[in-house]
């Protein structure tokens, strides 16, 4: 059972490691470690996006959860070119500069019916 569990692991980071030779389209970044699913906050800096996603942290004082939130710089392919509001998914790959260390590696398509790139056109425009 045990063996089943590795195959698939390695097939999965295989895969994905693939997603990412073809995104990277020349220089191939080695991808490796963390993978995350959030939404992209910002998009002012050529090439990087910022992504955001929601944790829930417990605090026993109350034994109530909170929100918080987590933000890291991502690399944003040509071939990806992801805008505010895109939920995407991001791996871990070697350090690309100071504060970047991860890489968009798919872009996900609305599932309600595209309010979600309506919500982003409209922020768009009010940063505008």
């Amino acid at each position: 059972m045990a063996e089943k569990v590795e195959r698939t692991e390695k097939a999965g980071k295989k895969a994905a490691a693939q997603e990412v030779k073809a995104v990277t389209a020349g220089a191939p970044l080695t991808t490796h470690g963390r993978t995350f699913i959030g939404t992209v906050v910002s998009d002012r800096m050529a090439r990087t996006v910022t992504v955001a996603w929601e944790r829930r942290h417990y605090v026993p004082k109350y034994q109530r959860y909170e929100r918080r939130y987590s933000k890291i710089k991502a690399h944003n392919p040509d071939e990806i070119d992801a805008k505010v509001g895109d939920k995407v998914t991001v791996m871990e790959t070697r350090p690309i500069s100071k504060t970047k260390h991860f890489i968009v590696i798919r872009k996900h398509e609305p599932q309600n019916g595209g309010k979600d790139a309506a919500k982003a056109e409209t922020a768009a425009e009010k940063q505008e």
